[in-house]
């Protein structure tokens, strides 16, 4: 389920997230997204894959490595894709803090990914990211 969850970031329908998502399920990396990324459960999840997508394209995870104690998982994953569109990262308010441009290029970076699980569901998710070398990679800084 863990695995499945980023699976659907990039190319799943609504109904994948229903299948995958507790409906109190919480997105602790939401609070820098739009305000409909912070809703609880599948329709919030849904909401950041589409917002991903709206400046990525081909968004995928390669897993390297699932850890599983107790609900809790740990994937170590590469995240890769394209950049189609501007990323706009918000305020805690919803407000538009930065908009980074598109220059349509491809990026490959290291993430690990903390999922808990709660009757076969996702009902939490936080993550540890390289932003800076996506923001190399990109063009958005030198």
């Amino acid at each position: 389920m863990a695995v499945r969850s980023l699976e659907i970031m990039g190319a799943g329908e609504r109904a994948d997230f229903d299948a995958v998502y507790h409906p109190r399920a919480r997105n602790r990396e939401a609070r820098r997204e739009p305000l409909a990324c912070r809703e609880p459960g599948p329709a919030g999840f849904y909401a950041t894959a589409l917002w991903l997508r709206g400046a990525f394209s081909g968004i995928q995870h390669r897993v390297n490595t699932v850890v599983a104690e107790g609900d809790l998982v740990c994937l170590d994953t590469v995240m890769s894709g394209r950049q189609v569109g501007p990323f706009v990262v918000f305020t805690p308010e919803g407000e538009v803090a930065r908009e980074f441009p598109s220059y349509g290029r491809t990026f490959e970076v290291v993430q690990t990914h903390w999922i808990r699980i709660e009757n076969g569901l996702v009902v939490e998710h936080w993550a540890a990211r390289d932003d800076l070398s996506r923001a190399q990679q990109l063009g958005w800084i030198a």
